[in-house]
């Protein structure tokens, strides 16, 4: 009886252990390309919008024309996001959409984001 006993408080443990091994897993599954903050700031406001402008994107997110060019070239590179350059007048304009491949990409990420809490509570 004693075993049982002990057995039955054990249980939990085990479980959160379990738990804690498959956040562990998760977390390291997790888009790494994503997850850094400018980037996911760049496909989220893209997932909500059909685009956004350079300089939209840039007052949203505060950060630099340099950051936020550096960290949108990185999506591009990964076709998450395309690039429409175009004038307006004599003014450029740079424009950004979420391909499908990035809304995939964002899909991932965030059932990765959600286990890990579920796994995490």
């Amino acid at each position: 009886m004693a075993k049982s006993n002990a057995a039955r408080h054990a249980a939990p443990a085990d479980r959160s252990n379990s738990a804690a091994r498959g956040a562990a897993r998760a977390a390291a599954d997790l888009d790494r390309l994503i997850h850094e903050r400018v980037r996911l700031g760049i496909v989220s406001a893209l997932a909500g919008l059909e685009r956004a402008s350079f300089n939209e994107l840039k007052t949203l997110l505060k950060v630099s024309d340099g950051n936020l060019s550096v960290h949108a070239r990185k999506l591009e590179d990964a076709e998450y996001i395309s690039c429409i350059k175009s004038f307006e007048g004599r003014t450029p304009k740079t424009e950004y959409r979420l391909t499908a491949a990035g809304r995939r990409a964002l899909e991932r990420y965030l059932d990765h984001m959600e286990a890990l809490i579920h796994a995490t509570r």
